[in-house]
């Protein structure tokens, strides 16, 4: 057990890289790690040899967890042998002192000892205890089930190890944003970003579709929770199959699409512009809707907007979307209200090499300055706000946007968990188990019959033993001494602490 304990601290430590780090496979930025490498191009490169870039699909993670699995296994599969040693055990024999024990009490009988004997016997079957009777002493049991429950807690145990092992295999979990109008189907490529187990048969995904045809969203429009968010829905057309017929279907927060085992969970939204952009030579270049990331409570939103085909240069445009938009001079932009009540998309604008040529991923959300020229308006940059119809031309001819329209995105997290349904089975077991075992006594009874030398009275003589840390049953000896033919209780209130040796 300290060994998986060790293990268990060594499998946290070494997921701590993951956090500090930059990962690949990331699609909110995927140039996170060509960039930490050049910044740090001593140790970055000797990083990235050591998989510490790739965390939580390195060999030495995996050899972690493996370790890990091997320790419980070798932990568990020991006690569960003797938990169930323990339950198919009979009750011990009686000690030779029982006034030692946790409860005692005596009393005298003209009764017959195997007369005595058998009505003990009986008065604790009748309590549903495990009763052997001897030649001079009935010896009783009560509460396996706390050990079958012990037995349970174990083995659920392994198993949920077993569970979540399966699901992080062969399961998957991505990410994806849509536009209202917009479709995703599920393949790899159409992922934003994508965590496949290294088991994971990636050409194998489950072939769906879904369309948002609408999203919306209701806030608090009055009193201090103003802005607050009240629901959300996305109106969605499902394709279960590619020769299927769509389905209308409505995802809310907790309430996930669930196609053969793959869920689709809403898990955010925002704003998306819509913009019309011509180049310096009066062509149309660009036209659609732009995801704009929201930053604070109110949906005020960050982006860029990326023209490689503009002509004579290529053109990027960098700022704000706010749905109630506020300038304020020492606060800056930002938005009042999460819905649209004064929409107002501010842009500067640049022209030069986006850098989609030369090979290196690049963040949809992220401009690469290294080549690019701010547009000037005099001695300022130039910046501009626009209302949806509104248009800014750039200075010298260099191009025109035209803000549109505003249409709003979901965010989905798709996930596919094999092993979901033996962890929550084992989950729910291992509480149980764990329940049971806490809650349920186990205890020992012991009653011995001693006639006397002179053949008067015999001495009945009763004890129990508790093998939790909750205590005896009040009155339990008590109420078989009573049930005893001929017995007189003696000393009813005798107990180890005012008792002789």
């Amino acid at each position: 057990m300290r060994t998986a304990v060790l293990l268990l601290l060594a499998l946290a430590l070494a997921a701590v890289p993951g956090s500090l780090l930059p990962q690949r496979g990331v699609a909110f930025d995927p140039g996170a790690v060509t960039r930490f490498v050049a910044d740090n191009p001593v140790v970055g490169p000797w990083l990235d040899r050591l998989g510490f870039f790739e965390v939580y699909s390195s060999p030495w993670f995996a050899a972690i967890y493996l370790l890990l699995m091997v320790s419980m296994t070798g932990c568990v599969l020991p006690r569960v042998a003797r938990l169930w040693r323990s339950v198919r055990a009979e009750p011990p024999r009686a000690p030779t002192n029982l006034a030692r024990l946790d409860e005692y009490r005596r009393t005298t009988t003209t009764a017959e000892p195997a007369q005595v004997l058998q009505a003990a016997a009986a008065h604790l079957r009748a309590r549903r205890f495990r009763v052997v009777v001897d030649a001079d002493s009935v010896r009783a049991e009560k509460g396996y089930l706390r050990e079958v429950g012990n037995l349970v807690f174990h083995l659920s145990l392994l198993v949920l190890l077993v569970g979540v092992a399966i699901g992080s295999l062969l399961g998957f979990e991505g990410r994806v944003i849509v536009v209202e109008g917009g479709t995703f189907t599920n393949t790899r490529l159409q992922y934003d970003e994508f965590t496949p187990g290294p088991l994971t048969d990636t050409e194998a995904l489950t072939p769906f579709s879904i369309t948002l045809n609408d999203f919306t969203a209701r806030f608090e429009t009055s009193g201090p929770q103003r802005g607050s968010a009240r629901d959300f829905q996305a109106d969605l057309a499902v394709l279960r199959t590619p020769s299927g017929v769509p389905e209308d279907v409505t995802v809310e927060v907790n309430h996930p699409l669930q196609v053969d085992g793959t869920k689709v969970f809403l898990t955010g939204h925002g704003y998306a512009p819509v913009v019309s952009v011509t180049d310096g030579r009066g062509r149309p270049v660009f036209t659609g809707p732009v995801v704009f990331v929201p930053f604070d409570g109110n949906l005020s939103s960050e982006g860029v907007i990326k023209v490689p085909d503009g002509q004579p240069t290529q053109l990027g445009f960098e700022g704000f979307f706010l749905p109630t938009a506020s300038v304020d001079p020492e606060a800056g932009p930002r938005s009042l209200y999460p819905d649209l009540g004064d929409p107002q998309l501010l842009l500067t604008a640049y022209t030069g090499d986006l850098g989609l040529g030369d090979g290196a991923p690049q963040s949809v959300f992220r401009l690469d300055k290294s080549d690019l020229t701010q547009v000037m308006d005099g001695d300022q940059p130039f910046a501009q706000a626009l209302r949806p119809g509104e248009s800014m031309t750039l200075p010298d001819g260099q191009g025109t946007l035209t803000f549109e329209s505003v249409s709003r995105f979901a965010n989905f997290q798709i996930a596919h968990d094999p092993g979901k349904e033996i962890s929550l089975a084992a989950a729910v077991a291992l509480l149980l188990g764990l329940t049971v075992s806490l809650y349920v006594r186990r205890r020992r009874i012991w009653v011995r019959v001693t006639p006397a030398p002179d053949g008067g009275a015999a001495t009945v003589e009763a004890a129990t033993y508790t093998l939790t840390r909750r205590g005896p049953v009040p009155d339990e000896l008590t109420s078989l001494l009573r049930d005893l033919p001929g017995a007189e209780l003696t000393r009813p209130d005798a107990s180890p602490h005012d008792r002789e040796d």
